[in-house]
């Protein structure tokens, strides 16, 4: 129910979204009734003052409308994206699949053996993000306000999941990108993540996505994370193999080390299918091989799994396991985490926005429960963020211009006054003031 219900919730932010563009791109009549502003994080559609229908048309036999509608149907046919042929392979030759030219570059995030032999040599602050969509804005105001105080942790291992993958190269490479982590939201449209258009495999292309990436992940980018990972640093960004139904954690500082084209190229493929809800945006085919035959893996949103990394689960349950291997847990969780009131309309799309946001809520929290007991067991601070209950600036639209703006403000405020975070089992000295 967990893994479900943080899937849907992405899933309604982003049809949200995709009927806001539908709307738009309708011509005709304006209908002006009264306009119902979205609550919260979660925005069911555009307000109706600001939606288009089109004309009402005179009625025909259904004869005819059947004849007038065939040559449309057609071409609208000839326009959709045929479905990708897979070349089927076995269970086995997913085992020993690797990336070809770039081996030892992610691993089962369940695998105990592989998740400690990439890890830093050294123990340090640990930096995870969250899934959220367009409420990453808050974890970058965070982050922002934390280098400006001087507060700013030097993370040893920064993972992401969904958004936070997006965010995760920038909050890994620190100070210096942050305006570029800034930008990445305030500059942020509904028109620089997807289009509304007619595909086989989700509901909307995102070829936009696609575009951005290949703007914002720039040569420079990877040389510099590389640097950061041959000093001992990690950057683990998490997809969801769909085939195999398991969590990939995909060591992205060891590709940008790979260099050159291949490299540069999987990995803003990693990054795009690590934001692709699945059914919603179009999953991404990752070439492989094993035993000298190719393949391709089909690999989405890791949001499926849980709202962010820390480990495999086994760190976390197993009493007897090895201490997580962090001096610090720094949580920024992209969401409320409180129960919130508010009338409930009778709308579908605001039944199942308001019945999923309970769910992911208490997702959420079972998460970091779980965490807070290890963490505890281990003796190391971990420290929490998310957006507190009172913040009430509603969106009009998706990826809304002034609700990012203003979460990304509450980030900035709330870490250079010390409040951002809520501390728990002071195992360590933390860098970042947090209130108790």
């Amino acid at each position: 129910m967990k893994k479900f219900g943080i899937l849907l919730v992405l899933l309604t932010l982003v049809v949200a979204a995709v009927g806001v563009a539908g709307s738009q791109a309708q011509v005709g009549q304006r209908i002006e009734p009264e306009a119902t502003p979205c609550r919260g994080l979660l925005c069911p559609e555009q307000p109706a003052a600001q939606r288009r229908v089109r004309k009402a048309k005179p009625a025909r036999s259904a004869k005819a409308a059947k004849k007038q509608t065939q040559p449309q149907q057609a071409q609208q046919a000839q326009k959709k994206p045929a479905l990708a042929e897979r070349i089927p392979y076995t269970e086995q030759e997913r085992q020993s699949a690797v990336i070809p030219g770039l081996p030892g570059v992610r691993f089962w995030a369940d695998s105990v053996g592989a998740f400690s032999e990439a890890l830093p040599p050294q123990k340090g602050p640990w930096l995870l993000l969250s899934s959220g969509g367009s409420a990453g804005a808050y974890g970058a105001g965070v982050l922002y306000g934390l280098s400006q105080s001087g507060k700013r942790p030097d993370f040893s291992v920064v993972t992401g999941v969904s958004i936070g993958a997006m965010m995760a190269p920038y909050a890994f490479l620190g100070q210096k990108y942050d305006d570029e982590l800034r930008d990445s939201f305030l500059d942020l449209t509904s028109a620089d993540v997807f289009e509304d258009s007619q595909r086989p495999d989700s509901l909307v292309d995102t070829w936009p996505l696609k575009d951005t990436l290949a703007k914002r992940v720039t040569p420079q980018v990877l040389e510099d994370i590389a640097a950061e990972h041959r000093k001992g640093r990690r950057l683990f960004v998490v997809t969801a193999d769909l085939d195999s139904e398991r969590q990939v954690v995909w060591n992205m500082g060891a590709i940008a080390a790979q260099g050159g084209d291949p490299a540069l190229k999987l990995f803003r493929q990693v990054l795009l299918a690590a934001s692709a809800i699945p059914g919603v945006f179009p999953p991404v085919l990752i070439d492989v091989e094993a035993n000298g035959r190719k393949f391709q893996e089909l690999h989405a949103d890791g949001g499926v799994f849980g709202p962010f990394y820390v480990g495999p689960s086994s760190w976390l349950i197993d009493e007897t396991s090895e201490q997580i291997p962090a001096t610090q847990l720094y949580v920024l969780i992209h969401s409320k985490l409180t129960p919130e009131f508010d009338i409930t309309g009778m709308e579908k799309i605001f039944i199942i926005g308001h019945t999923i946001s309970a769910a992911v809520k208490a997702g959420a929290q079972a998460e970091l429960a779980l965490l807070s007991s290890a963490a505890k067991r281990d003796g190391i601070e971990l420290n929490v963020a998310s957006i507190e209950s009172t913040f009430n600036v509603p969106a009009q639209t998706a990826f809304d211009a002034k609700q990012m703006k203003a979460m990304f403000e509450l980030g900035v405020e709330q870490a250079k006054n010390g409040t951002a975070f809520r501390t728990q089992n002071k195992g360590a000295s933390g860098q970042a003031q947090s209130k108790p």
